[in-house]
């Protein structure tokens, strides 16, 4: 049995919103609300995700010697999330989490990672990232964690963290036998040995459409159209090397990808690979930060349990909806209870 059933790699921030009617254009003054500060950063926000439903889960983090770091570490802890991977400073994994510095003096080294954050009237965000700590979480932090690696079932990675070290973590995860799960979020080119181990590979429609049309891996080609259908996009981007290929596609759900996949006997193509739509649960959008985190987060938990991907996916689906009807990211992670009370709900 692992020790846990989700390991997230990835970055910690502190998300700075503001809130505002609309977005200024080039050039353009708006006023906004009043600051708010979050936990928030996207290994963060799914390891929070993944714990706050149940996961047994850790992250593997670099935060800075300051305010903004033990505020993160205290969400991970409130969230329910071992904190033994968290760094900070020149200290050993999970000394942050004592409230102290790691042995580095206040602003000695990166300051924690930080997000600027605008959500418009409509509850759509845009976000800007310094990375801070987060670009120090090296390759030689993952071989330091090598215990962690080796007691997941499912390992989670984004690419808010230096790509050497994303690439790093995949291997790793693969050396240990565990399922890797990769948010190519923001998007950039993956090698093809790192493409070929995600099990999913997690995006949105923007990403793919990114991906697509940039070329996302060294030996893809750049001038590919990525067209205007997401089964098309889907199966183009598994033509990349990706074991399978979930594409979320905000209130309209997901799509799903793979080997084996279908709603129907006869629905796979001709490799055996297919597309199932997931769709979502309607709902009031109140602020869409994060809620791609929840998803993803919710969707490593799901298959560190064994749970098939469609299935996984159904699931993730109604968390990442549910995280919509609330404020902030981390904050509006629902637990396990509160998802089943909604599904209840919306079967009666």
């Amino acid at each position: 049995m692992h020790g846990y059933d989700l390991l997230v790699v990835g970055s910690a921030n502190a998300d700075l919103v503001i809130g505002l009617e609309r977005r200024p254009g080039p050039g353009e003054t708006v006023l906004g609300s009043d600051m708010v500060i979050h936990p928030g950063g996207k290994g963060a926000n799914q390891a929070a995700a993944a714990a706050r439903l149940g996961a047994r889960t850790t992250l593997l983090a670099r935060v800075g010697a300051d305010a903004y770091g033990r505020m993160l570490a205290d969400a991970q802890r409130a969230a329910g999330a071992d904190p033994a991977g968290l760094l900070t400073g020149a200290g050993a994994p999970g000394t942050v989490d004592d409230g102290g510095t790691g042995g580095a003096a206040e602003g000695e080294d990166a300051p924690t990672g930080v997000a600027l954050i605008t959500v418009d009237a409509a509850g759509d965000n845009s976000i800007v990232v310094s990375p801070g700590a987060n670009a120090r979480l090296t390759p030689d932090d993952v071989a330091a964690a090598r215990d962690l690696f080796e007691a997941a079932a499912v390992v989670s990675l984004q690419l808010e963290i230096p790509l050497e070290t994303v690439a790093a973590a995949a291997r790793s995860a693969a050396e240990h036998g565990a399922r890797v799960v990769l948010n190519p979020s923001p998007p950039a080119r993956l090698p093809s040995d790192v493409l070929a181990l995600c099990d999913p590979l997690v995006l949105n429609e923007h990403e793919a459409r990114l991906l697509l049309a940039g070329g996302q891996s060294p030996d893809s080609d750049p001038g590919r159209s990525p067209g205007s259908d997401p089964e098309e996009w889907a199966n183009a981007l598994l033509a990349l090397g990706p074991r399978s290929v979930v594409v979320t596609l905000g209130a309209e759900g997901a799509l799903v990808a793979g080997p084996g996949v279908g709603s129907a006997p006869g629905s796979e193509g001709a490799d055996g690979t297919g597309t199932v739509r997931v769709p979502s649960p309607r709902v009031r959008a109140v602020d869409t930060t994060g809620a791609g985190d929840a998803f993803t987060g919710a969707l490593g938990w799901r298959l560190g349990r064994g749970d098939g991907l469609v299935d996984a996916v159904r699931y993730a689906v109604r968390v990442g909806a549910l995280a919509v009807t609330r404020p902030g990211a981390q904050e509006s992670y629902p637990s396990a209870a509160d998802v089943e009370a909604a599904h209840q709900e919306s079967a009666a």
